[in-house]
């Protein structure tokens, strides 16, 4: 199945040709190989999108074709032609001129490629300075003409500044100047846009799409989001496993995909919109790797009570100072969370959505006194959270429980996992180490391990894994309301979707309460009751899923819904026409006067800030 992209690939020189690609890395005295048999070709001008989930080889491929892999522990083997030559024999010197030059490549985080002790203006000069001979001046008028190309604002102004003194998105944007400076005839953008908020990567990729119009760049883009693959790929590639084993027009293969792995990746892919009809949220279909076998998707049972709240939160506010000079007077404050008000009842989901720096992560610990609210109130099963003591905060935290993004981060990686799990339970008196051990097994088939597992340390788990166990620990102290802080957003798209249908039926069967923090728009549309939309730390739109997302009413919450990439390939050579600039700063000086926000109801329950 070749497809439309590859007829035109063939019918010229291809820009890459790889064939046969198989790399192995030494483990003890035996080679593995972990990228088997891969070929494809990028055709002048043409983007190719390399998919596949961790562990699938898309990374080492890239890493192969620049030869960027250590040399006594790894082995390349087969063909990589870059304009006819062979990149694989040529000596060191000569694949040195190659990167940078004639390949250049953007990495997931900037900050680790940038250096940050030097200016961003001098290091991008120095990429040009390595492959041309042109003076500090000429590098100078160069850098500056790639800023104001890759849309950085006051180009000029800011050659001097650091990496740390710019957001996530603008370093991303320097990576990509860097990477354009010697006009390379090959970009491989790994992972370019998966750390950034979806408005930065919207404009992102448009950015790509416009720089590759015109320069003529032929791009190869490996990510492992279906949604941004139909947005910029001519032609994909799907790796499962380090091997290649589906190849053809990006139109085909999300259309007409053969392969039963293929047809799981887009399967699990939230589609914005997708729930119109749809007034509860939604399992996941999931499909089976190896079969192709699909279960139906199945709206959750609506177990939302209509008592009293769970989760009562009126006024939340929370400041941080910033201190400065040589008596670290306070000189300013980051307005993180301000004047924030709502409530949650079990059974239900609310998700809080924004941009990183929005202040939901910040509500989320606020509320769990992990940091001190600086005013308003938290009820939370008929508790006034923020007047109780110590030892009373610790009963509170039995009714609710928190999960967090990196589940690597909350487990002891020298404690087996049935003592992590076990642990809250022997802290808080719930029973007898005996006791534990039944509950512990209990709980790890509830969310989908097998009781055997409870002897293994948290390094012998996937990810996916380590969150269910984070999930099951969670559970052990009968919760009733649970705060889940991007607690989907680091795994693979399959793994996402398995542990948010995991998710929906404890809810169902627990009748729990989730306050679900997020940025993704999709994911959210997908298990949530109501929704609530932050910006610079305020609520500024809330209301009932259907309403929000079919009349979204605020400026910023169109915004965030326009940005998210669309699993369509129709949709490629449309460009959201992005405005391109910063978020706003919640910092704020001492004597700055908060104005309260003014809401009005635009419909039942759905409230918007005026």
């Amino acid at each position: 199945m070749e497809g439309a992209g590859a007829t035109v690939a063939s019918a010229v020189e291809p820009v890459l040709s790889v064939r046969d690609l198989t790399t192995s890395f030494r483990v003890e005295d035996e080679w593995r190989s972990v990228v088997r048999k891969i070929s494809f070709d990028v055709a002048p001008r043409e983007t190719v999108a390399i998919v596949g989930e961790s562990g699938s080889g898309k990374s080492v491929t890239s890493l192969s074709i620049m030869r960027l892999l250590p040399k006594g522990s790894s082995r390349i083997e087969g063909s990589v032609k870059l304009m006819g030559r062979e990149l694989l024999t040529l000596p060191d010197e000569q694949m040195r001129q190659v990167r940078g030059n004639e390949i250049s490549m953007i990495f997931q985080e900037p900050m680790t490629s940038l250096n940050p002790i030097f200016p961003i203006g001098k290091q991008i000069a120095e990429a040009l300075t390595v492959h041309q001979d042109i003076s500090k001046a000429e590098a100078r008028a160069e850098v500056v003409r790639l800023l104001e190309k890759v849309r950085i604002p006051n180009a000029k102004s800011r050659f001097d500044e650091y990496p740390h003194q710019f957001s996530g998105g603008m370093r991303q944007r320097v990576m990509i100047a860097m990477a354009l400076a010697s006009k390379p005839k090959l970009l491989i953008a790994d992972e370019p846009t998966t750390a950034l908020d979806v408005t930065i990567q919207g404009q992102i990729l448009d950015l790509i799409k416009t720089l590759q119009e015109e320069e003529g760049t032929s791009v190869l883009f490996i990510t492992h989001d279906m949604g941004v693959v139909a947005e910029v790929a001519d032609r994909t590639v799907v790796m499962f496993r380090g091997q290649q084993v589906e190849t053809g027009s990006t139109a085909d293969i999300f259309h007409r995909g053969q392969h039963p792995y293929t047809r799981a990746l887009l399967s699990a892919v939230p589609v914005l919109g997708s729930m119109r009809d749809h007034q509860r949220p939604l399992r996941f279909p999931l499909v089976d790797t190896e079969t192709g076998l699909s279960d139906v998707p199945v709206e959750v049972p609506d177990t939302v009570s209509k008592d009293r709240p769970v989760l009562e939160v009126k006024n939340l506010t929370k400041r941080f100072d910033i201190h400065s000079g040589l008596f670290g007077r306070v000189s300013g404050r980051v307005h993180a969370v301000e004047d924030v008000s709502f409530d949650l009842h079990a059974g239900e989901t609310l998700s809080l959505v924004g941009e990183s720096g929005c202040g939901k992560s910040t509500t989320g610990r606020a509320i769990m006194r992990l940091i001190e609210p600086d005013g308003g109130s938290v009820i939370a099963d008929g508790r006034d959270v923020l007047a109780l003591g110590r030892k009373d905060m610790r009963e509170m935290r039995k009714a609710v429980q928190m999960i967090f993004q990196d589940p690597f981060a909350s487990l002891n990686p020298r404690m087996t996992v049935g003592a992590a799990i076990a642990e809250p339970y022997i802290e808080h008196g719930m029973g007898t180490r005996k006791q534990a051990r039944e509950v512990v097994a209990d709980m790890l088939q509830r969310v989908g391990l097998s009781a055997d597992m409870v002897s293994r340390y948290p390094h012998e788990f996937s990810g996916g894994q380590r969150q269910r166990i984070c999930i099951a620990r969670a559970l052990v102290l009968e919760p009733k309301v649970i705060i889940a802080d991007e607690s989907v957003s680091a795994l693979d798209v399959s793994v996402k979707a398995q542990v948010i249908n995991l998710m929906l039926d404890l809810q169902v069967s627990l009748n729990l309460a989730f306050l679900f923090i997020s940025h993704d728009m999709a994911v959210v549309e997908r298990v949530s009751h109501r929704v609530a939309v932050m910006y610079l730390g305020e609520i500024v739109e809330i209301g009932p899923r259907a309403s929000v997302f079919g009349n979204p009413q605020h400026d910023y919450t169109k915004k965030l819904i326009s940005a998210v990439p669309v699993p369509d390939p129709s949709r490629r050579a449309t460009k959201r026409a992005m405005a391109v600039e910063e978020l706003m700063s919640p910092i704020r000086p001492v004597d700055y006067k908060v104005s309260p926000l003014r809401y009005r109801e635009v419909g039942p329950r759905h409230f918007v800030a005026t």
